[in-house]
């Protein structure tokens, strides 16, 4: 069947939802622009920042976006198109949109609070408790992940041969072995991303010291945007790939600690420009080989070497699109980050419905560029490589599908285009590490709280939190490899939007509102990912991977206290008064 049909069906569905279901949510949740938000309240000028609607969104966006809807989507179309794009669609609007949409809300009512923080409210003392343990486990998960697909992409060596040009044709500049030219792909976006960090102070000073117009702020963005490449094109820049991971926790060490508008918000609202464009530039070269017939190279169903190299379909097909359907670290932006900055109660709708539909499409341009402009065998060799010693890279397989696509589709040549692929997924991977390690340096300041009546003054310093956040996030992206890493962090991913969804559900049911539409997505969400933690238990513990099996065990018996905490709470107004659902 021809790609457009696909990416048509999957924007009509997004552009209805969008119309009808999530103003139907609203009115359920009882939306009020009149209702004054966080920012407003609590303006502290560091985490609680009033902001403009198009500047939130595009740091929520690029937050919870960063390399999961590509990374995710590139994992799991082994095993065929069709039910990854089914999962992308239908769980991204009924599943997805309605986590995001409703944890963003409900943390607006709640001042801003964390998930966790609203867990007390519904869920007791206990259900608290259990949420911060369990957020900060899944928080270093998804950094060591990131962290670890950063190091080896900013790596990146294809040979020239397989992008159709010859050494001396191509702006790349190349380095042989064993006889192979390979072009230093890696190279021009770690070069990007240096510059987009240092310019990322600059405009945010201009942004939100001098006030300066939107419109402007997105020129300079581009500006930056587009001369970090230049740059990056002149002088790439070639470290190891554990010299990159140092220097990346460096750099999130001290991003997690400065005031949120320094560079959070303004890195993300410059690399947002680049995840437009490419979501544009993909679409318009979707559509244009869509014109020209050009055919799947990678089969609609192959169950037999997902299942040998992931699983049963489900449930791991469903965690390893951790995000693009549903993501629990949406949750933690939105109460963690977004929530503090929002403007406007109604504006929860457009960021967090929205954006999460926003992220469902570009999973759908992954999976069509995917499906089109790489052909299966190269597929399998970068992303699920036969060799112990080869490390699995789907950055680069994704940055190469989509090079091949812009050229199929605009002409663009497959050099220039993969590299403008792998800057899509760069950038977003560290501002998804920045929000992450803040979110961490949160919940480690209420951990605390817990464990001690009077915190001591050194564990109530951003900085000490920040700076354990990160040495967890080096230890296990260290230790372990990337294709180990994946699964066991979409599993807790996922788990954790599973008893979000519980926390919401529990907080509209004692508020006598409709919960039917949040309650159902919990339920599948937590059957799935408790039964993919089950399979890679046993996975994990053939291999004698410790660290993994304790990670493991840990999350189950998570898991399983706060359901008994929710299913307590549903019962108890069961014995009182009817409610509605």
């Amino acid at each position: 069947m021809n790609i457009l049909f696909y990416m048509i069906v999957a924007a009509v569905a997004f552009a209805l939802s969008s119309r009808f279901y999530a103003r139907y949510i609203a009115r359920c949740l009882g939306e009020d622009a009149k209702n004054p938000t966080p920012a407003q309240v609590c303006n502290d000028g560091r985490d609680y920042v009033p902001t403009k609607r198009p500047v939130v969104f595009a740091h929520h966006f690029s937050a919870i976006a960063g390399a999961g809807p590509i990374i995710g989507p590139t994992m799991a179309i082994l095993y065929g198109f069709v039910p990854a794009w089914l999962w992308v669609v239908f769980g991204g609007i009924i599943i997805g949109a309605v986590h995001d949409f409703t944890v963003l809300f409900v943390s607006l009512r709640e001042g801003g609070k964390s998930i966790a923080e609203i867990a007390r409210k519904t869920l007791g003392t206990a259900g608290f408790n259990l949420f911060i343990i369990f957020t900060i486990l899944m928080l270093v998960l998804v950094t060591s992940s990131f962290l670890t697909a950063t190091a080896i992409s900013l790596t990146s060596l294809w040979p020239l041969s397989k992008i159709g040009v010859a050494e001396g044709e191509t702006f790349l500049k190349t380095v042989v072995k064993d006889g192979v030219v390979l072009g230093k792909i890696g190279g021009i976006a770690s070069m990007s991303v240096i510059i987009i960090t240092l310019c990322s102070p600059l405009l945010g000073w201009l942004i939100h010291r001098k006030g300066i117009n939107t419109f402007i702020a997105y020129v300079l963005a581009s500006v930056i945007s587009i001369v970090s490449v230049l740059l990056g094109i002149a002088y790439p820049l070639t470290f190891s790939p554990n010299v990159w991971m140092l220097i990346l926790a460096v750099y999130v060490l001290f991003a997690a600690g400065v005031p949120v508008w320094l560079i959070l918000q303004p890195r993300d609202f410059i690399n947002v420009q680049i995840l437009y464009g490419g979501i544009v530039l993909l679409v318009v070269s979707l559509f244009s080989t869509g014109i020209q017939g050009v055919s799947f190279s990678i089969p609609n169903f192959n169950f037999a070497d997902g299942v040998k190299n992931l699983g049963l379909v489900w449930p791991m097909m469903f965690i390893t699109i951790a995000c693009g359907a549903i993501s629990g670290f949406h949750a933690l932006v939105a109460g963690g980050t977004t929530g503090k900055q929002l403007s406007c109660e109604c504006d929860a709708r457009t960021v967090g419905f929205n954006a999460m539909l926003l992220e469902s499409l570009l999973a759908v341009c992954v999976l069509l560029a995917l499906g089109t402009g790489l052909n299966f065998t190269d597929y399998k060799a970068i992303v699920w490589p036969t060799d112990p010693a080869i490390k699995s890279n789907p950055i680069l397989g994704f940055s190469l599908a989509a090079g091949n696509l812009f050229h199929q589709g605009v002409g663009i040549p497959v050099a220039l285009g993969t590299v403008f692929g792998i800057l899509l997924v760069e950038g977003f991977v560290i501002t998804t590490l920045d929000a992450a390690v803040r979110l961490n340096r949160y919940l480690f300041e209420e951990l605390w709280s817990i464990i001690f009546k009077n915190p001591p003054r050194l564990l109530r310093h951003y900085w000490v939190n920040s700076l354990l956040a990160v040495i967890l996030m080096g230890i296990l992206a260290y230790t372990n490899a990337f294709s180990a890493l994946w699964p066991i962090f979409g599993a807790a991913n996922q788990l954790l939007a599973a008893l979000s969804l519980l926390t919401v559900s529990s907080w509209l049911l004692l508020r006598g509102k409709k919960y039917l539409f949040v309650i159902l997505p919990a339920a599948f969400m937590m059957v799935t990912t408790i039964a993919s933690l089950i399979i890679l238990l046993g996975n994990y513990m053939q291999k004698a991977n410790y660290i993994l099996v304790a990670t493991d065990i840990l999350l189950l018996i998570l898991s399983i206290g706060v359901i008994v905490l929710s299913i307590k709470t549903f019962l108890k107004p069961a014995l009182t008064a009817p409610t509605e659902i």
